[in-house]
């Protein structure tokens, strides 16, 4: 659909090529939340328009919760995007779908969804090679796995927060390289890692691996996520099992999830693999995705990061993590990991933007930064090409960080 009567532009923010998923509610207390639908200025009730006009989805698309929607599976995702088209593009449904249209700017936006699992990959070669050669100058910067297997971590789900909630600093232990011991207190080197997450909607069971081409069977959506992290905290804990209080303590969402049917035309061939993966990391579909992340400190743009650069793919990381048996269900969480590109201004983390510290970043107002200060805000935007030269956009997802408590 690249027109409505609602005279939204094809590349305004949530054009009708969008048409993403969320969580709303207009009473101050936020207890009423119902699905919402984004479209130009406007959110769309989506279970009270599905009730206007019949439709035989309705009680699933109520909320408070895109629960029950996800759960449901790919065929009633289909049918109840292809009816927002015709609600939104034919002039003939307007009279029965504006009343239940209201005002974007008055509501507020909750966590969209119950998170079950999450899971976050290391899937950028750009990332993981600055990475390494920050932290292991006189070695391979790829560990001898890395082109292998997408590497990751079970992260906290509990922790996972909707765009605009605080982010406290956290506390723990670290060992600066001039202490003899490790010291407890507030992290000094507090970072951010720009990603992109996706939702699974249909479980599968325990014991059976999916499939790379069964990706948009079971993955309902895609977001924004910032996986919060504390860099000294994680450099002294991380050895022998690797990421936990320095990632556990918070990980933001953006709001709105855009359906995988959104960016059909986004799809692009990942980079080429050497060498050539298991055969259970291969498939018939190409599910890299050019979407263009945006991250802004302060205010200020710092960063641009490619996702179409990402070596692993969403649909192999989907594979990789079911590949033991594990089941899927509904409302996991799985991230790409850091987007970072080749230029240095496509770094997605202040670690690699500040080589650790050792490169501060000069803002545009004269003030710098190595890692996070408190009070800074941090947000990260996306868009994606959409059919007919429309632009998908993804919304954004912000954090302020607060002091240690």
């Amino acid at each position: 659909m690249s027109e409505t009567w609602l005279e939204v532009a094809p590349d305004a923010e949530f054009g009708p090529a969008t048409l993403p998923y969320g969580v709303f509610s207009t009473d101050p207390e936020g207890a009423e939340r119902r699905t919402g639908v984004a479209i130009g200025a406007y959110v769309l009730d989506l279970g009270a328009a599905a009730r206007a006009l019949d439709a035989p989805y309705a009680e699933q698309v109520q909320g408070p919760t895109l629960d029950a929607f996800m759960a449901a599976g790919r065929e009633v995702w289909d049918r109840v995007r292809a009816d927002l088209q015709r609600w939104l593009g034919d002039p003939a449904f307007e009279a029965a779908v504006r009343p239940h249209l209201v005002d974007r700017g008055s509501v507020r936006l909750h966590l969209p969804f119950t998170v079950a699992d999450y899971v976050d990959f290391y899937a950028s070669e750009h990332h993981a090679s600055n990475v390494g050669r920050i932290f292991r100058p006189e070695q391979e910067p790829l560990t001898p796995n890395w082109k292998h297997l997408p590497i990751g971590y079970h992260g906290r789900a509990g922790t996972v927060v909707v765009s605009g909630t605080d982010v406290v600093r956290p506390s723990g232990q670290r060992k600066p390289p001039t202490e003899p011991a490790p010291l407890f207190g507030a992290s000094v080197r507090l970072d951010i890692e720009a990603e992109v997450g996706f939702v699974v909607g249909t479980p599968s069971p325990m014991g059976e691996a999916v499939q790379v081409d069964d990706f948009a069977e079971h993955v309902f959506g895609v977001f924004l996520l910032n996986d919060w992290s504390s860099r000294d905290l994680q450099a002294w804990e991380y050895v022998p099992l690797g990421p936990f209080l320095g990632k556990s303590f918070a990980t933001s969402v953006s709001p709105w999830i855009v359906p995988v049917a959104a960016l059909e035309a986004a799809r692009v061939e990942p980079p080429a693999q050497d060498p050539e993966p298991l055969p259970y990391l291969k498939g018939a579909q190409a599910w890299g995705l050019d979407l263009r992340l945006e991250v802004y400190l302060n205010g200020h743009r710092v960063a641009s990061p490619p996702f179409e650069t990402m070596y692993w793919t969403a649909a192999q990381q989907l594979a990789h993590m079911t590949v033991n048996g594990a089941c899927l269900r509904t409302g996991d969480v799985f991230a790409s990991g850091t987007v970072s590109g080749p230029e240095r201004d496509q770094r997605g983390c202040l670690l690699e933007l500040t080589w650790s510290g050792q490169e501060p970043l000069v803002l545009p107002d004269g003030t710098e930064r190595t890692f996070l200060e408190d009070g800074d805000e941090v947000t990260i935007t996306a868009t994606a090409p959409g059919p007919d030269g429309a632009r998908v956009h993804f919304g954004e997802v912000t954090g302020t960080v607060l002091p240690a408590r």
